[in-house]
């Protein structure tokens, strides 16, 4: 246990330690839109080879918005506008998340993340490991729902630090 903590903090290839998999993990990665902490994750598991597929919900505003409304039909009130988009982003969500191994979910301190809160008690009740991804600022709000998480990362970084122990 010393040694493989120890080579884990100096960096050593963790594949040699484990034994390797030959297993493709899918990580789903929820939440916050407006900064690069999705960006930053992909690069670290690029960087790393980890054997992870990263998927998202749709990440453009606009487009998550006003899908329902485009493809389906303009509705005259913001709520049924609303729902039709919601229920159209569900089809992907739900699937997604489903299929997925590992679900990662960030807190911005800028905006609430109600869609986010959702989909990590989605993801705890449907018995998913669940990492959270906030400010230490924001540790206290959501106590409930680090509670149900595996993992609390402050930096995008250590995200992809606990992807390359538990996967490799």
């Amino acid at each position: 246990e010393g040694l493989l903590k120890a080579s884990f903090l100096l960096g050593a290839p963790q594949r040699a330690l484990h034994g390797g998999s030959a297993r493709t993990w899918r990580v789903y990665l929820s939440g916050e839109i407006h900064s690069d902490w999705r960006e930053r994750i992909a690069s670290g598991v690029q960087k790393r080879s980890l054997p992870v597929s990263l998927q998202s919900p749709i990440t453009s505003h606009e487009d998550s918005d006003d899908c329902g409304a485009i493809i389906l039909g303009m509705e005259e009130e913001r709520p049924n506008w609303d729902r039709k988009g919601a229920t159209m982003n569900l089809i992907r969500t739900r699937t997604l998340l489903e299929d997925a191994d590992i679900v990662v979910v960030r807190f911005g301190e800028k905006y609430r993340q109600w869609n986010a809160a959702y989909e990590a008690g989605y993801a705890v009740a449907r018995n998913k490991s669940l990492i959270t991804l906030h400010e230490p600022s924001l540790s206290h709000m959501l106590k409930e729902v680090n509670a149900g998480a595996l993992a609390v990362c402050e930096e995008a970084e250590q995200v992809v630090d606990v992807l390359d122990y538990v996967i490799t």
